[in-house]
This record gives C-alpha cells, sequence and structure tokens, in this order.
C-alpha cells in the first residue's frame, strides 16, 4: 500500500474520525502492556540511542492527523513521567548502590558498548552539532564523571535498545519528512533536558531520571510499531519478538557473568585490604600522632633541604628504606658473615667501599655518613679471643687488647699516655696531645681559667670535637659533666672504639660538609683540644656550625697551637681566628697558659643577644635567612651564617638551664608556652612517672646492672627512661627517631644527650659497644617504613655479647622480633602478656 505523504495540509477527512478514536486506544492499551513488560525486564537505553529512536519515531509516524498523533504522544510521554516520578523513591536507594558499585567495571563495559554506540552516534550527529553536548551517559552540561550507571544492566540493555533501533529503522521509512521529525525530536529532548534541570540536582537523582526517560522512549518505539501495523503482528514482528528475546538471555547470562567478576574482584579487593590493614592503622596512628606533637627531624630537614634547592639524594635513608612490611620469618633466615673490608670492626654507612672508590677528599666527605643502598643482613664477626668487657670503672683504665686488638695509637701516642699495650691490656693513663699530665689536671686548669664554667653546675652537657680515645670525657664524669665525644674513622686507629670500650659516651663523625646531628643551641660548652679542624677557612664554616649547635652565653674552648705558640703559621691563624670570632659576636674571655703541661687556652663566649649582629660594621659572615630551619639536622649541607638568637624571654635558648641536677626533673620554662598539640609540661610530668620504676622492672627481669655501661634509648621522646637510670653508673644515649617528634631538644635542656638516628639505617658506632638497648614501640612505627631484618641484623652488630634488648611494642611486632631473636640464637629471658620482652645476646656466630 502506498504511503501517504506526511503533510500538515494534507489530512485525513472527518469520516475517519471513528477510525482514528479506535487506533488511539488500541495504540494506548498496546503502551500500557508494553511498559508493563518493558519494567519488568529494567530495560535501560542511554541518551544518544534515545537520539536514534527519537529519529525513527519521528521518521515513520502513518498517521494523517499529525496534531492528534502529537497529543497522543504527549498524553503518553506524560504518564511515563508521572510512573517516573513516582517510581523515584522507591528505587533511589538501589540506584545508589548500582552507581558506586559500578566504578571498577565501566570501562570494560564502555568498551562492549562503542561498536553498538557507533551506529546511533551517527544518525544523531546532525542533532548533537545543533544541542547541548551529551557525552556517554551524561545528560547535558554534567561533566562526565557527574553521571554514572549500573553497567551491569544499563550497558547490557543499551546494547539490546540499541539493536531495536536498527531493526525498527530499517523497516520503516527513516528520510521522509526529516526536517519536521527533528524539530520534534528537539523539542521532546528540551522537554527532558527541563525535566532534567527541575529534578533535584543530586547525583543519584540525574542518573534516575535518565534511566526512567529512556524506559519512556522505549515504550514509545513499542507504540509506533504497533499503531502501524493496526493490532496485528506481521511476519517481521515475530522474528524480531524472536530476536529480542534470544538477545534478553544473553544479556542475562552477561550480567551474571559481570556481577560474578565483580564479586571476585570484590573479594580479591577485600583480601588485600585485610592484609594492609593492620600497617594502614599504624600509619595513621603514627601520622595523627605527629600531628598532634611538634614536627619531626625528617620533616625539618627535607624542608630545609628544598630551601637550599638540595637534592634528596644526599640520604640514602629513602634508597635503603621500603615500603614493604612483610619480613621473612625468623626461622628461614640463613645468616651469614659479612664479608667486607673492615671485618669485625665493619660500620656500613661509614665502610662504603663502593662509594669510597669514587668519594671527594677535599672536606672529608670521604668521612661521613654513606649508607649503602640495601642495608646489610649480614653479621658481623668476633675479633678472635675476645672476653666479656672489663666493668666500669676498671674500664676507664684498661680493657681487653683481644676486644680491640690495635696497637698503631699505642705506637704513635704511647709518648703522649693516649694509651699503652700492657701484657693482654691496653691501658690508659688518662693523658693526651693537650694534657699528658692527666685529663683531671686539665679538666681543673679549665675551671681556674674560667670560674664561669662551673663544671656540674652551669656547665652540665658538652661537646668535644676530636676526642681522641675519650680520655677528656671519660674523667669528666667526676665533675657531673656529660661529655658528647666525636672523632672520625680516620687513621687515629679505632680511637672511637676505645673510647666506646671504656664506658665512656663517643660517635663516628666529623666536621665535614653537613650538620651535625643534633639541634640548635644545646650544648653548654663545646671543647676543641689539638683537635686539627681549620675553623678559620671556608668564610669560618665549621665553627659557624659549632655556633648553630652552642647555647646562647656558652663558652667555646680552644687548646691549640695557634693560642699559645709564635711560630708564623701559628700567629696567622690566630689573626684569622680572632677576626673570625669577633665577627660572629663571640667574646674572647681570657687565655690562659697550663705550665704543668705546657699549652694554653682560649675561652670565647658566645653573644646572648641579637644587638651585636645588628651592630658590626659588616655583615660577615652573614646571617641565615629568616626561613632557615637550625635544627635541621638529617643530611643538611653546611651553610656559612648565623640565625637569629631568640628575641623572646619565653623561646627556648633565651635562658639558660637550672643548675646540675635541678634541671634533670624541671620542666623547661619554653615547654609551658607550648602550642596547643604540642608536648606540654603534664606530657613532660607524665612521661618522668611512666619510667620510675623501669629500674626494678628490668632487674626483674634478668638484668645485671654490674654488667651494663652503656645504654641507649632507640626511641626516645622526653627523655624520662634515661632520668630514671640517674643513680645507677651507667649512661644513656638518647635516640630521637628523624619521623618523630623533634623533642631531642628538651633532652638536652634536662642535662642529657643524644642524637638524630633513622633506624632504617646503621648507626654510626662501631660493633659491640652496648650493654644494653631499649625500644620502646620502635619496631611496630619501623615496619611501615623499613623491612626489620636488616634493623636486626644492626641491633645484632651493635650490641655486646651477653648484652640485652629491652622491647616494649605491639605483640605482633614483639612476636616477629622475637623470631628473628631467636635465629640468631639469642636467649628470650622474659616475655609478659603486654607486649614487653627481654633477649641476651649470646656468642653465636654462623658456621662457629
Amino acid at each position: 500500500m502506498a504511503l501517504p505523504n506526511k503533510s500538515r495540509n494534507n489530512r485525513r477527512p472527518s469520516s475517519t474520525t471513528s477510525y482514528t478514536s479506535t487506533l488511539t486506544t488500541l495504540v494506548f492499551i498496546a503502551l500500557c502492556v508494553l511498559g508493563v513488560w518493558m519494567l519488568s525486564s529494567n530495560s535501560v537505553v542511554s541518551p544518544k540511542t534515545r537520539s536514534a529512536i527519537d529519529n525513527t519515531n519521528s521518521a515513520n509516524d502513518f498517521s494523517s492527523n499529525d496534531d492528534q498523533n502529537d497529543q497522543t504522544t504527549s498524553t503518553n510521554n506524560d504518564d511515563n513521567n508521572n510512573n517516573n516520578i513516582n517510581s523515584d523513591d522507591s528505587t533511589k536507594s538501589d540506584t545508589t548502590t548500582n552507581i558506586i558499585n559500578s566504578d571498577d567495571s565501566t570501562s570494560d563495559t564502555t568498551t562492549n558498548n562503542n561498536a553498538d554506540e557507533s551506529t546511533s552516534e551517527t544518525n544523531t550527529k546532525s542533532q548533537d552539532q545543533k544541542e547541548t553536548p551529551v557525552f556517554g551517559d551524561n545528560p547535558g552540561n554534567l561533566p562526565d564523571d557527574a553521571i554514572k550507571t549500573d553497567d551491569g544492566n544499563n550497558a547490557v540493555n543499551t546494547n539490546n535498545n540499541d539493536q531495536q533501533g536498527k531493526i525498527s529503522f530499517t523497516q520503516k521509512h527513516k528520510q521522509e519528512n526529516s526536517n519536521n521529525d527533528h524539530k520534534n525530536a528537539v523539542s521532546e529532548k528540551d522537554e527532558q533536558s527541563t525535566q532534567v534541570s527541575e529534578a533535584d540536582n543530586n547525583h543519584k537523582d540525574v542518573v534516575e531520571d535518565e534511566n526512567q526517560n529512556a524506559k519512556g522512549g522505549q515504550q514509545d518505539v513499542q507504540s509506533f510499531d504497533n499503531d502501524n501495523n493496526q493490532g496485528s503482528k506481521s511476519n517481521e514482528d515475530e522474528v524480531n519478538e524472536q530476536q529480542l528475546k534470544e538477545e534478553k538471555g544473553e544479556n542475562e547470562n552477561m550480567e551474571k557473568e559481570q556481577k560474578k567478576k565483580s564479586k571476585e574482584k570484590d573479594n580479591e579487593s577485600q583480601v588485600e585490604t585485610q592484609k594492609k590493614a593492620k600497617p594502614e592503622k599504624r600509619r595513621k596512628s603514627a601520622k595523627k600522632e605527629a600531628k598532634k606533637q611538634w614536627s619531626t627531624q625528617a620533616d625539618e630537614s627535607r624542608g630545609e633541604k628544598e630551601r637550599q634547592n638540595i637534592n634528596e639524594s644526599g640520604s640514602s635513608s629513602s634508597s635503603s628504606s621500603s615500603s614493604s612490611v612483610d619480613d621473612q620469618e625468623g626461622q628461614d633466615l640463613k645468616w651469614s658473615i659479612c664479608k667486607v673490608t673492615a671485618d669485625a670492626d665493619y660500620i656500613p654507612c661509614l665502610d662504603n667501599e663502593k662509594y669510597l672508590k669514587t668519594s671527594h677528599r677535599k672536606h672529608y666527605e670521604h668521612r661521613e655518613r654513606h649508607c649503602p643502598e640495601d642495608a646489610p643482613t649480614c653479621l658481623v664477626s668476633l675479633p678472635k679471643g675476645y672476653k666479656t668487657p672489663v666493668p666500669w670503672p676498671g674500664s676507664r683504665d684498661k680493657i681487653w687488647y683481644h676486644n680491640v686488638p690495635h696497637i698503631k695509637l699505642a705506637e704513635v701516642k704511647g709518648h703522649q699516655n693516649w694509651v699503652k699495650l700492657t701484657g693482654e691490656f691496653l691501658t690508659f693513663p688518662g693523658g693526651g696531645t693537650q694534657f699528658i699530665h692527666g685529663a683531671l689536671h686539665y679538666i681543673d686548669f679549665l675551671q681556674k681559667a674560667e670560674p664561669g664554667i662551673a663544671w656540674g653546675k652551669h656547665t652540665r652537657v658538652i661537646l668535644d670535637v676530636g676526642c681522641g680515645v675519650g680520655s677528656f670525657g671519660g674523667y669528666l664524669f667526676e665533675r657531673d659533666v656529660l661529655a658528647m665525644s666525636f672523632a672520625p674513622k680516620d687513621e687515629h686507629e679505632a680511637q672511637v672504639q676505645f673510647g666506646l670500650e671504656r664506658g665512656i659516651p663517643a660517635i663516628s663523625a666529623v666536621m665535614g660538609t653537613q650538620r651535625l646531628q643534633f639541634p640548635s643551641r644545646v650544648f653548654d660548652l663545646i671543647h676543641c683540644a689539638r683537635c686539627r679542624v681549620p675553623w678559620h677557612e671556608d668564610g669560618g664554616l665549621l665553627l659557624l656550625e659549632l655556633n648553630r649547635v652552642l647555647r646562647p652565653g656558652g663558652y667555646f674552648v680552644w687548646s691549640a697551637t695557634p693560642v699559645y705558640q709564635t711560630l708564623d703559621e701559628d700567629v696567622e691563624i690566630w689573626k684569622q681566628m680572632t677576626s673570625l670570632t669577633k665577627s660572629m659576636c663571640w667574646d674572647l674571655v681570657t687565655i690562659k697558659n697550663d705550665t704543668l703541661n705546657q699549652v694554653g687556652a682560649a675561652f670565647f663566649r658566645k653573644t646572648t643577644s641579637n644587638e651585636c649582629y645588628e651592630q658590626r660594621d659588616k655583615s660577615q659572615p652573614p646571617m641565615c635567612k629568616d626561613d632557615d630551619d637550625p635544627n635541621a639536622a638529617w643530611y643538611v649541607p653546611l651553610q656559612a651564617c648565623m640565625h637569629k638568637l631568640p628575641a623572646d624571654k619565653t623561646e627556648r635558648g633565651a635562658k639558660w638551664p637550672d643548675v646540675w641536677p635541678n634541671r634533670l626533673q624541671k620542666v623547661p620554662y619554653w615547654l609551658n608556652n607550648a602550642e596547643d598539640g604540642k608536648p606540654s609540661s603534664k606530657d613532660f610530668a607524665t612521661d618522668s612517672e611512666r619510667w620510675k620504676n623501669v629500674v626494678d622492672e628490668l632487674t626483674n627481669m634478668g638484668v645485671g646492672w654490674s654488667n651494663v655501661r652503656n645504654v641507649m634509648d632507640m626511641r626516645a621522646v622526653y627523655g624520662g627512661f634515661a632520668a630514671a637510670l640517674k643513680d645507677l653508673p651507667v649512661w644513656v644515649f638518647n635516640v630521637v627517631n628523624v619521623d618523630a617528634a623533634d623533642t631531642l631538644p628538651i633532652i638536652y635542656e634536662r642535662g642529657l644527650i643524644g642524637i638524630y638516628h633513622d633506624w632504617c639505617e646503621s648507626f654510626s658506632t662501631y660493633p659491640r659497644t652496648y650493654d644494653l638497648l631499649h625500644a620502646d614501640h620502635l619496631f611496630s612505627n619501623l615496619k611501615t617504613r623499613c623491612k626489620l631484618v636488616p634493623v636486626i641484623a644492626e641491633v645484632d652488630r651493635i650490641v655486646r655479647p651477653g648484652g640485652h634488648l629491652i622491647i616494649r611494642d605491639e605483640p605482633s611486632a614483639t612476636d616477629e622480633v622475637e623470631n628473628l631473636l631467636k635465629s640468631l640464637n639469642w636467649e628470650i629471658t622474659s616475655k609478659t602478656q603486654e607486649g614487653v620482652l627481654s633477649a641476651k645476646k649470646g656468642y653465636w656466630r654462623p658456621n662457629s
């Protein structure tokens, strides 16, 4: 039958009114039946597919009464829209769930839709260029990520509807009167956009409206097909219906498969989350703790290096640490002896043979820390004939030769009473280059030369630069003074190792190109006796580093030949030193000679205000920039500048601490004014209370204090653990971790000593130098950044045979450390349900 032209001027005669009414009734009934069927199948069509369907409907309108058809279509759409609104509340929660769950699989589903969508995109291209752009499932101006659908249903039904659109499109005459139909489609789309804009802007409601409108569009397609055939199905319609049923079956299978894959993915994600739950919890807890407390040394140093435009490669902590938190079980490890040139004296970060082959030496870079990329997991061997160390105080005067079997210093420095070989002992007469007749006499000489020093009262913590074998610091114990001694690992063979074996605080370090690992303004006095440091060179770079760590009003005692000799070289050096110290606002208090030792000493005192800096004729050395952090000290390069002093009397460094021993338990005055969220006097008191009974506790756990001299608190906070041991003949080295709150200034304010360190790296000490290590929640924190196997290997390296490790930690961390210690044949002497573990090192070495 020939198709009539679709023109609004060519209408049917009035005699066909009955026929039209009947046709409208049939259309409405068919629409209702098919609408129920479509709702039950959850069929959804995307906006792009809807555009193609709209074109099909417009091109195949067989009703000659266009006004009546327009009215019928509008009525049907209104009914559908009402259904959409009524169903909003009932389907909103389901739609929201589908939106959330669809994120992971959206990309895969979109790929499957590309082929089917290409046809509809071609048909709607001319419309899309004129209308508001539609991006995939996005109706209008919303960004792509504002609209998401359930990929399990929408993607499959989109394919189904695309197929329907194509079948219907080929059966009908799609090219007739396309201009008028295009206007109708635009009008209908504008109506949809208005409905969306009037709806709630909530993400879920927009998606719901889009899905419901798409269902209504598909119902229109089916109603027009029925209208064209006057209620009867042709053979082609039966074929189409059969094909739709088959596609529906396939779509249901695809839905099941998608759901199965999504469930498997969710299960895998849940397992992965469970694996990482505890480390994540620890990380969040650590971040929360750090946020409440002061900034960490790592943050301070990182910020300072960024200000200096220094690459982070200066620190090897990033390369030596690992984000993995899973270590091998102790029983599966096979330990071996380190095969290194240093042998039994191996310090990994100072004996990095790979670096030393190509290192610079002008500024002693080769003596600084350069840790290997992978932290060692090998064990250091014992010297042949090693014995239990001589206990303090006898160890100050003699040690077993076989424990530190080096005699070079005895040969070249024996006449200066550094060290002598006496049978199976190495003996220490207490002398040094500047105090041949004994350190104690020299200490008293300094006190008489400048009474303001007041050993053990005004002066409690000092820094001894170039300490030799540590005799100066060793004898200062008799004056209630705690000396932090350091010297490089150089041609003075094992000098720091001698000091530690004697029971004297010391570390291996050098004044080279980087800041010392101490905070600013903490040492009461700094001492240099023939320490061979060129203070006057490079614009006073190294002396300015001493200025950074020296407390305002503190002393620098320099006992060297330029002070008391008249050789041309000495005179020139003294001239330069005098000029430099004056420009630094250091007062030359006095110069005194020691007639017994035939040496002299100069006493300089650091200024206590910024007034002198402001009145200098020349700004050399220059002042550091205001944003330069004087406390940043972890792999931070030196700078030839001076930091301003505290202007506010409530700031740290504005006042001198109380006399010793009052300062030990006195809350620092500047701590009372701490900002909210930072350590306060209340925290200080709580920490002191926590550790007051620790001596009895450790005694009950098997620690014999008669054999304990060198103690390290591996994760110190306020120094409360060290303060509790004050009455014992021990000294405690407080290590403040670089990723923890920077509380090291508090420790020095109390008259104790400490240093910054990252336990993902090796410590700057010789093997077998500590009798007791104390670790309070260290290992559970470390597990978030590096493996525990190298850390335990480091613990084994620095603890003496017969020494102890005390752990307080989460039970899981304690159990893991226990397994590792057992693999090293350590004896577990005590373990409590609270996660406190005590272990004792033996003499076992692999293959021994």
